[in-house]
């Protein structure tokens, strides 16, 4: 496979070409991709150096698959360029995700709704990626009725320069602001840009994306999302209201029995998923599993995954190594 990265030089560029390597993708020629002020830097994977080139040039060397990490407003421009060479383009941005068009893919949920005519893929929002994960098997079992997801998300999936805005805090230097507040010994309820109706744009990507993905309108989600000074991972705490009853060892035996997902849940042991255990793991992990006694068929769950892995480069280049599988490119 001849692979572009597009945004290499970023934190899930980064990630990205981790993953690759880890996971051994057939790689025949790689691409190293960024914008115009990175072009000419000097990137090593797999012992072997790579100089990070322009667009232009990588859509002209028409790479069977291009992994986007580089903004909304990249995609919409250089996406549909690829896939006009013949590209196969897995976009991590959000600008194709609500596309009717687009498919919007967590493999080990809908992977087989991917045919050799899909040329741009959408890969979820990182919190949407955990929560499907954990959700679906059990709407598969129980259909789910309505979900309120509240988020504990860190600073990682801001970017650099909020992680340098918690390391300049706790190191009490003054710095540039990725956010409007200090977010050191804080929680900032306030995550993408507010909208008209008072949601900010991640809470409304949790809204709509599950839908998406598990193709089925019948179950709302409501969320609330908020940034916390954690380095990496992303938490959430989930209330389920299903349309049937369940068994809580069904459930936990549903979701260990689901692949990507790891239970973790024992009280006795003070066992339960937490960010700074997710970290560098490819796992959505949960536990706190338990029943909601105020309403009739609920269940409560925390949600724990590396947002940078799973929540981005690792779904990213398990939709490739599919294409790769099923010969769709």
């Amino acid at each position: 496979m001849k692979v572009a990265v597009v945004g290499a030089t970023g934190m899930v560029g980064e990630v990205m070409l981790k993953v690759l390597a880890e996971r051994n993708f057939p790689i025949s020629e790689l691409l190293l991709v960024a914008s115009e002020r990175s072009v000419g830097k000097k990137i090593t994977y797999k012992g072997e150096e790579h100089t990070v080139i322009g667009l232009a040039e990588a859509v002209a060397a028409k790479p069977d698959i291009a992994i986007f990490s580089a903004g909304g407003d990249t995609s919409l421009e250089w996406a549909p360029k690829f896939a006009e060479t013949g590209t196969t383009v897995i976009d991590n941005s959000s600008a194709w995700r609500m596309d009717p068009d687009k498919k919007l893919v967590v493999p080990e949920i809908n992977a087989d709704s991917i045919t050799s005519k899909d040329k741009i893929i959408a890969n979820p929002n990182c919190s949407t990626i955990q929560l499907v994960m954990a959700l679906a098997p059990l709407h598969k079992k129980y259909q789910m009725k309505r979900v309120i997801v509240s988020t504990y998300q860190s600073v990682s999936g801001t970017g650099v320069k909020a992680v340098q805005q918690l390391e300049n805090e706790i190191a009490g230097v003054t710095g540039e602001m990725a956010y409007p507040y200090p977010i050191g010994r804080n929680a900032l309820p306030h995550c993408d840009v507010f909208l008209e109706n008072g949601y900010t744009k991640e809470e409304m990507k949790l809204a709509r994306e599950p839908q998406k993905i598990l193709d089925d309108r019948t179950f709302s989600v409501s969320a609330t999302a908020v940034r916390i000074p954690t380095a990496g991972g992303h938490s959430e705490s989930v209330n389920v209201e299903f349309h049937n009853d369940f068994d809580l060892n069904e459930v936990r035996q549903i979701l260990n029995d689901t692949p990507g997902v790891t239970v973790q849940d024992n009280p006795d042991t003070n066992t339960y998923p937490m960010p700074i255990y997710a970290h560098d793991k490819d796992e959505v992990f949960v536990g706190r599993i338990r029943r909601d006694e105020t309403n009739r068929n609920t269940l409560n769950m925390w949600i724990v995954a590396d947002n940078l892995r799973k929540g981005a480069a690792t779904n990213a280049v398990q939709i490739a190594e599919y294409l790769v599988e099923k010969g769709l490119v």
